[in-house]
């Protein structure tokens, strides 16, 4: 359960201090199909066309924010694994040098190449060197040898926010308003810079030690000044118009905000199936929000808002209109929220993560090694290192 709410939460967010958290049973038994996290889904598909070549804008290359930091498997002890996905794993690590501890992402590059993935996994790259955001994972550098890659990067202590939020059922009001703030926050940063985030969801936000957020996982984020239109995301916060394989713009990741709003103050996703198909959910994301039952706990103005962020019509949504992310800001659910204090992470987070010392992995769940390091670094013949240029080499090929 969540625990530990402060006074100044409850006077920057509103959550008065006699406010209980409901006790449930545990989520695992009433919420089984959800309870393992939701993957996210991806095509090649592109919908150039020969009629509007106009549109078809090449990559802006982003300039990193921090000094390039040079590094080398060898750098590091690593300690146990922190997470596993379908081209590699993430590693929490020690620095040999500075003793700080930090996660490494570990790629397969067949695997990428396999899965054509490797224009998202440059972008990745290119993304998290370029922005700074207290809300926003650091990488610090990365390398490849023959057979993967390696992207160095902050270690969050606190897990992950889906992890809280199964445990809890669901957030009070202030509660949840207090991530969607920080996340909003980040959003905004990215779209200034023109980068669209698209996977938005509360496996991909970490809580660090102090309680606030960074937001992970940048493997679908990419340059986007006007309009995109790959098909790739979480199908529970796909926009309408990324399913009607239309081009899209920035305010995607505004309509996710306003489906991450829902789950976190529900426990579920506003269209929720007990049982998996994508095609009714599909069928309902386009039909819109006016089909979506709210809660009783929900308040008017957590329902507008909502519904103002998951606007079907792309060209009426916040975050989209004129004055952009300032209409999300100001609208009234916010109200209680200091935009520079929390920003300056001056307000105390409502859960604190138990953290024993520096290097506490415990918020992670525990996966087999299966000796997985003993391939790393590896001399071999590698066709597929000129396709990861920002990745410096460490180790020879033969």
């Amino acid at each position: 359960m969540i625990k530990r709410m402060t006074s100044k939460i409850t006077s920057h967010i509103g959550l008065h201090k006699d406010e209980k958290y409901p006790q449930t049973q545990p989520v695992s038994q009433i919420m089984p199909d959800i309870y393992d996290h939701r993957g996210s889904i991806s095509t090649d598909r592109t919908s150039q066309s020969h009629e509007e070549p106009a549109l078809i804008l090449q990559p802006r290359l982003r300039t990193p924010v921090r000094p390039k930091g040079t590094y080398r498997l060898s750098d590091f002890t690593i300690q146990r694994t922190l997470g596993t996905g379908s081209f590699g794993r993430v590693h929490l690590v020690q620095s040999k040098h500075n003793f700080r501890f930090y996660a490494i992402k570990v790629l397969n590059k067949d695997r990428i190449v396999r899965m054509k993935q490797v224009e998202h996994t440059n972008n990745e790259q290119q993304m998290l060197a370029s922005v700074q955001h207290p809300f926003i994972i650091n990488l610090w550098g990365v390398f490849q040898d023959a057979g993967n890659l390696y992207m160095v990067m902050d270690f969050v202590p606190g897990g992950e926010l889906f992890t809280l939020l199964r445990r809890s059922n669901r957030f009070p009001d202030p509660v949840a308003k207090f991530y969607a703030a920080e996340v909003a926050l980040a959003l905004n940063h990215l779209h200034k810079q023109d980068i669209v985030y698209r996977d938005l969801k509360p496996e991909n936000i970490l809580l660090n030690a102090d309680g606030h957020i960074k937001i992970a996982d940048f493997g679908f984020a990419k340059t986007c000044e006007t309009t995109t239109w790959t098909l790739c995301g979480t199908p529970d916060y796909l926009a309408p118009e990324i399913i009607m394989q239309q081009r899209y713009n920035k305010s995607v990741d505004w309509y996710a905000l306003g489906v991450l709003i829902f789950e976190m103050l529900s426990g579920l996703p506003p269209y929720h199936q007990s049982e998996p198909a994508p095609m009714k959910l599909y069928e309902k994301i386009t039909l819109g929000p006016t089909y979506i039952r709210f809660p009783t706990v929900f308040g008017v103005p957590a329902t507008d808002i909502i519904l103002k962020l998951m606007e079907t019509d792309a060209s009426k949504r916040y975050g989209n209109l004129h004055h952009g992310a300032g209409d999300v800001f100001n609208h009234p659910w916010f109200k209680e929220v200091d935009w520079d204090k929390l920003h300056n992470r001056e307000i105390t987070a409502p859960y604190l993560p138990r953290i024993h010392g520096e290097g506490d992995a415990s918020a992670f769940d525990n996966y087999p090694e299966d000796n997985v390091t003993s391939s790393y670094g590896m001399m071999s013949v590698d066709p597929h290192g000129h396709l990861f240029p920002d990745f410096d080499y460490t180790s020879g090929t033969l």
